[in-house]
This record gives C-alpha cells, sequence and structure tokens, in this order.
C-alpha cells in the first residue's frame, strides 16, 4: 500500500513537470542548429562591400594578320599536294575547288555581219546556188534580230534533159532572182566538245523564223514568148550549228526551208492562147513551194571583243 502511493506520487509530479513546459521534450527532437561563420574581411575593404572582379574583354582579330595567316596556310596546302606522298597527307584548300567556267563567248549587245552561201536541196529540175549575207543583233545572249538579202543563179539538172528527150514535152519551171527577210534568231542549245583533249570547241544550235519577199520568174517553155516575174511572200524556218572559232569570228552550217505559193506559165500556151505575158500571168497556174537551201556562212562580230558584267 505504501508503495503504490509513491508510484502514485512520482506519477504526478512528472506530469506536471510536462504540463509546465510542453516545449523541452520538442526542442530535442528538432534538429541541431547549423552556425555558419561570416567570412574574414580583407585588409582594406569597406564593411558590407563585395567586391566583383571583371575580367577585360579579348581583343578583337586583326584583319591582316588574320588574311597573311590565311595566305600562308594556304601556300602549306598548295606545297603540300605538290609534294609527293599518299592522298590524305594535306589539306585541301579552297583554291583547289573546281567551278564551271564562264561561257567563252558573248553575243549581247553585239551586231553580227555574216557572209552566205548556198544551193537547193530539192528541186530535182533546176538548181539554184546563193550568195548573200544577213547582218544580226543580239538583244540579249539567246535573242537577236536582223536582216537578210540572197542573190541566186540557176543550172539546169540532168532530169530537166532527159525529161523533154523521153516525153517530148519541156518542164514547166520557174527561176528565182532574189530575196529578202526580216528574221528572228533564237539559241536554246549550247555546249562544247575536246579536240584529242587539248583544243576546246564551243557550239550552239539556233533556230530561225522570218518573213520576207522572193521574186521568182517564168522560164518559157517556148523561147519565142516572153516570161513573167512574180513577187512572192516568204516565211522561212530553219535551224542551223554555229561553231566559235575566235572572239570576233565563228562559222555555221544549217537548212533553211522558204514556203511560197508561186505561178507558172500556162499549160498550153502558143500564139493563139496567152501569147503575152500580161495574159499568161492572169491565167497562171498557181503551185505551193518549199525551196530547203543548205547554207554556209562565216560571221564577223562587232564590236571584236566582248567583258563581262557579273561575277564567276
Amino acid at each position: 500500500m505504501r508503495l503504490h502511493k509513491l508510484l502514485l506520487t512520482a506519477m504526478t509530479a512528472s506530469l506536471a513537470i510536462f504540463a509546465t513546459n510542453p516545449s523541452a521534450h520538442a526542442q530535442e527532437e528538432e534538429d541541431p542548429d547549423i552556425e555558419i561563420e561570416p567570412e574574414e574581411e580583407e585588409d582594406g575593404g569597406d564593411d558590407g562591400d563585395v567586391d566583383i572582379e571583371i575580367e577585360p574583354e579579348e581583343a578583337q582579330g586583326d584583319l591582316e594578320a588574320d588574311s597573311a595567316a590565311l595566305g600562308a596556310s594556304d601556300a602549306e596546302a598548295e606545297g603540300a599536294m605538290k609534294a609527293e606522298g599518299p592522298l590524305g597527307d594535306y589539306r585541301v584548300a579552297w583554291q583547289d575547288i573546281v567551278t564551271v567556267i564562264r561561257k567563252p563567248f558573248l553575243k549581247v549587245r553585239r551586231w553580227e555581219l555574216e557572209p552566205l552561201l548556198g544551193t537547193t536541196m530539192n528541186d530535182n529540175m533546176i538548181r539554184h546556188f546563193s550568195s548573200g549575207a544577213q547582218i544580226n543583233y543580239y538583244l540579249t545572249d539567246v535573242l537577236a534580230v536582223g536582216l537578210e538579202g540572197q542573190y541566186f543563179t540557176k543550172s539546169f539538172r540532168e532530169p530537166f534533159d532527159l525529161v523533154a528527150r523521153q516525153a517530148r514535152r519541156l518542164p514547166t519551171i520557174n527561176q528565182y532572182n532574189f530575196s529578202a527577210a526580216v528574221n528572228f534568231h533564237y539559241v536554246p542549245v549550247y555546249g562544247k566538245f575536246a579536240i584529242l583533249d587539248k583544243k576546246i570547241i564551243t557550239w550552239e544550235t539556233m533556230f530561225t523564223a522570218g518573213l520576207g519577199v522572193t521574186q521568182s520568174e517564168v522560164v518559157p517553155r517556148d523561147p519565142r514568148f516572153e516570161g513573167f516575174s512574180n513577187f512572192l511572200i516568204t516565211p522561212n524556218v530553219g535551224a542551223s550549228l554555229r561553231f566559235f572559232l575566235f572572239k570576233w569570228m565563228t562559222i555555221s552550217a544549217g537548212v533553211r526551208d522558204y514556203l511560197f505559193v508561186d505561178k507558172f506559165e500556162p499549160v498550153g500556151r502558143s500564139d493563139q492562147m496567152f501569147p503575152t505575158a500580161a495574159l499568161a500571168k492572169e491565167n497562171a497556174d498557181s503551185a505551193f513551194i518549199n525551196n530547203v537551201m543548205f547554207q554556209l556562212g562565216v560571221s564577223f562580230w562587232l564590236p571584236p571583243t566582248f567583258e563581262y558584267t557579273t561575277f564567276r
């Protein structure tokens, strides 16, 4: 009984102590405080101020020095390329980059004076040879406008005599005297090739279309009668191939088709029928003609030189 009273007294005292100071137990479970010592101030420093050290900016590069260094490195690379050794032991410099070369011939804003020689290709009775010239002005490097003139001479071919002997009749033919035209030229194809890996020849393909006039003259079957002439509206189309030899000279070869409706001597002409040239022309027979000609030309360019106006 006495022991029981002592235990009650001890428990009562413990409760009284916990009630009077409840934070004592909580303080024991809190994390311990960490004490941070202040940094020692430098001698002579102001209280409370923090010194910030700013590093100086690096100096800008020297353009002349950089250029000199680049030139030296390129020279070393070029020397390394010339030196013997396995591939890959040297650095390739920017000079070693190969670019497409410029066109070796420019035509823009230049005049072309071209003498021409030609011959007919599709007439088996009469052959015409032509001599003439054309002058062209190039608005751009691929587009030109020009004038053309030709003078014709004739020669009879073998079938003309054979028909007269076998059929006892003379063929109806006309001869051409001259022609003139206004032409437009367009160059869509340009290229080059090498001769024995030593000489590079530049060439181009040119298409031509124009409108002009041709004078034809009737060759009478009977020389007693007078012939007559015709002025014919003549469109023309063709293509040619040009080769560049020098800055001031080129050569060309091409085919041109001159199209017109010609008038021929009427059949059955005699002393009683169409004896005069006027009556024969009024009753002339018409036919559509394709006068296909092969032409060769040599061009001379003015001015004889040219300058590039764009960068490579």
